[in-house]
């Protein structure tokens, strides 16, 4: 069958009134211009109610509905976190009740110990890789492998050894460290290793047996963390495998055991949107349950704003 040249008839073609359509963006959600000296709320409250804008208010009002109801609020920190100098923004909330427990990565703590040591960390590796001294700070490498294993020996997990080390220890810096503070305040910091991703697995000092069943132990602690989050909130910000591979495990364990998680938050915070974190936290764990929220933007602005709209209601 051969088609031709014809012009389709448009004479039919039905319409409706506009009045009468469902339209995805309203006038009522929109922006809001931001007033001087108005308060961070109120520039929270002025930005669209759409998109990512419906999503941080969202979460900003999950955290706060948490910590009201003690339902728990569960941070996962990536390294990057600590080394683009948020460690005081999240003190800050530690002190201010918005922080039940927090989860690290293994270069989350070696960010933290060396800033607590010297006052500086994150080293240059293109730099230092080619003589071959990426890794190889002293400091890190001896104390913080001889912290970790005594600690295990004493019963403890990596991620209380270490906050207690720093605590007691009273370095030169303890006051932007999140470890040390969240032994004073008595909060749960687990660390979950990937024997040889971090510079201090290195050193001849670093003991697997140690690594490995401290980590372990921080792992039975988190499961029980994360079996307390019904109504709550967890957030993975900056970690792209590690956390969210353990957050989903500590799901599974919670809900085989009968924890409800009802209610539950979960937000993932970062500057780009990876599978994991889309997958184990932000969809899988709250499928019929909860909500999944992700925020893209970098941590150095997000935290700090996420952290401003939390306090400003206090």
């Amino acid at each position: 069958m051969l088609f031709s040249y014809d012009e389709f008839d448009l004479s039919g073609v039905r319409t409706y009134p506009l009045n009468s359509r469902k339209s995805k963006a309203n006038v009522s959600d929109f922006a809001k211009p931001h007033l001087p000296g108005a308060p961070i709320t109120a520039f929270v409250d002025s930005l669209p109610s759409m998109l990512a804008g419906s999503d941080f208010k969202s979460v900003v009002l999950a955290i706060r509905t948490a910590r009201q109801a003690d339902a728990g609020v569960l941070w996962g920190i990536g390294a990057h976190v600590i080394k683009t100098g948020l460690a005081p923004i999240l003190i800050d909330l530690m002190n201010r009740g918005f922080v039940s427990a927090i989860a690290m990565n293994g270069a989350g703590v070696i960010h933290d110990f060396e800033l607590a040591l010297s006052g500086a960390t994150s080293e240059d590796v293109d730099e230092a890789l080619g003589p071959g001294r990426f890794g190889m700070a002293e400091e890190t490498g001896r104390l913080l492998n001889g912290v970790i294993r005594d600690g295990v020996r004493a019963g403890k997990g990596i991620g209380g050894a270490v906050s207690e080390y720093l605590h007691g220890a009273n370095a030169p810096h303890v006051s932007v460290s999140i470890l040390a503070t969240a032994a004073h305040l008595r909060i749960p910091v687990t660390v979950h290793v990937a024997i040889g991703t971090d510079i201090i697995h290195m050193h001849p000092d670093a003991d697997g047996a140690a690594l490995g069943e401290g980590s372990l132990r921080d792992f039975k602690y988190f499961v029980s963390n994360v079996a307390r989050l019904k109504g709550g909130v967890y957030l993975n910000c900056g970690s792209a495998v590690v956390l969210p591979e353990v957050f989903l495990k500590a799901v599974a364990l919670a809900r085989n055991t009968g924890a409800s998680l009802d209610g539950l938050t979960t937000v993932n915070l970062d500057f780009t949107r990876l599978y994991r974190p889309q997958t184990n936290v932000v969809t899988r764990p709250v499928a019929g349950i909860g909500t999944g929220y992700s925020l893209v933007g970098h941590h150095e602005i997000m935290i700090p704003l996420l952290a401003a709209a939390l306090i400003d209601t206090l």
